[in-house]
């Protein structure tokens, strides 16, 4: 092949993509600033710097992230094939060693035969040239700036507060209940009332969890978009029942106002997902579970999502991206990894995976039709393209994304195994009948 695609980024979803394209033939350009020119988080050369956990979450099959590895396998991931390679004991989890880890996938993608490594910081893309844009949540201000002209945006989201995210089918339906604001509208929201007493405890709790440290980078600037839940409640123990957790307007079944209401969106038109209203946090997620979960309809409730607070530059994806992860009415761009709206290192890693093989397989002149939804892989993309574009949060892996079993599973690990299950055959019958992927 004499066409080239060059992919800005060396990341798990840049080194991915590099690999799918390289392994079908296609000449590659990586452009990775590193060493050259450090984020305010990386300090390693290697490609695929881990800076955060060196987790990657279970591998069980009875859950999202372990369907999702065993999904990627079956696409043969360079990333999932060095992650366990170098690989420390973790129970069910993959963890690595964090250094060897990146060291091994820097040696794999140098060793790749038509793969070119640039060692500087791109700020203009050549959109002549198929490109795969995969600098991360610290993309450099100058590429940032060069997206927004090309997308027509004022700035990127690059301040990520966003707030937690349930599972509707896991919540106490007799403590809610339905209702537009004053009657109005339609029912948009399901409402979690709070008694004085519950009320009360909560704020208290809240106000006195344990919260994240931030980088040095993200403290000056982290807070002025988003207020924290935790911070408003700080301000005073009625703060949030006359902001956040305002009652007026809603009545309970029996006529009367409840003393707070905390409130559910639905996150996707197609899922039964929602998320807590107004709840953006930078507390532990082990103080998330344990705190929202004094919520009463929320006792039980599976948070397949915690809300995050960090610099986190994104696009507003289901307005911008189709489901191969290119972007709309710009033919040679592609955008992959945590840029794309996917959050996780193996969601990153797999956002790259389809990125490239899409383009390869469309540059070779073959058609593929998207990744189905009943896979955890097609369901992520299927859910940044169709978000509502205004209350848009990046996603991870979870099972609440995925369509609805044929037939209803009460028992909530053969439930997680049915998915699974049906998320695998969908991606090996998906291989099978798609020529040459």
């Amino acid at each position: 092949m004499n066409k080239k695609v060059n992919i800005i980024g060396c990341g798990l979803a840049g080194a991915e993509a590099a690999y799918q394209l390289a392994k079908r033939g296609i000449l590659v350009d990586v452009f990775e600033m590193k060493p050259t020119k450090f984020s305010p988080a990386h300090e390693s050369e290697n490609f695929a710097e881990i800076v955060c956990s060196n987790s990657f979450k279970s591998a069980d099959l009875a859950t999202a992230s372990g369907c999702l590895k065993a999904e990627m396998k079956l696409f043969d991931s360079l990333i999932l094939k060095c992650a366990e390679e170098t690989s420390v004991p973790a129970g069910t989890a993959l963890a690595v060693d964090r250094n060897k880890f990146s060291e091994l996938v820097t040696k794999r993608i140098r060793e790749l035969v038509g793969v070119t490594i640039h060692t500087e910081e791109v700020t203009k893309l050549d959109l002549s040239i198929p490109t795969i844009v995969a600098t991360g949540p610290l993309t450099s201000d100058a590429l940032a700036e060069e997206l927004c002209k090309i997308l027509g945006e004022d700035n990127l989201h690059f301040y990520d507060a966003s707030a937690p995210i349930i599972d509707s089918e896991t919540l106490d339906k007799s403590k809610t209940f339905t209702a537009g604001r004053y009657g109005k509208g339609e029912s948009d929201y399901i409402n979690c009332p709070m008694n004085k007493e519950e009320y009360y405890t909560f704020v208290e709790e809240l106000v006195g969890a344990e919260r994240v440290e931030l980088h040095e980078f993200e403290k000056k600037e982290i807070f002025e978009g988003c207020m924290p839940v935790e911070v408003m409640a700080a301000r005073g123990k009625d703060t949030l029942r006359f902001g956040t957790l305002r009652p007026v307007g809603l009545k309970l079944n029996d006529g009367t106002r409840p003393f707070a209401v905390v409130q559910l969106r639905k996150e996707s038109n197609t899922s039964s997902l929602y998320n807590i209203v107004g709840f953006q946090t930078n507390l532990k997620f082990s103080e998330q579970k344990r705190v929202f979960s004094m919520i009463p309809a929320l006792k039980n409730a599976d948070f397949v999502k915690y809300g995050v607070m960090h610099r986190n530059s994104y696009i507003c994806s289901p307005k911008y991206l189709n489901a191969d992860f290119s972007v709309r009415d710009k033919e040679n761009l592609y955008i992959a990894g945590q840029l794309s709206g996917v959050e996780g290192y193996m969601e990153s890693t797999a956002s790259g995976m389809t990125a490239g093989i899409f383009l390869a397989n469309k540059i070779l002149g073959k058609s593929l039709a998207f990744l189905p939804k009943t896979t955890i892989m097609g369901a992520i993309a299927n859910y940044l393209v169709s978000a509502n574009e205004d209350n848009f949060q990046p996603m991870n892996a979870n099972f609440g994304i995925l369509p609805e079993l044929d037939v209803k599973i009460k028992d909530k690990s053969l439930k997680k195994k049915a998915y699974s299950e049906r998320a695998i055959e969908s991606i090996k019958n998906y291989k099978e009948n798609s020529n040459g992927i």
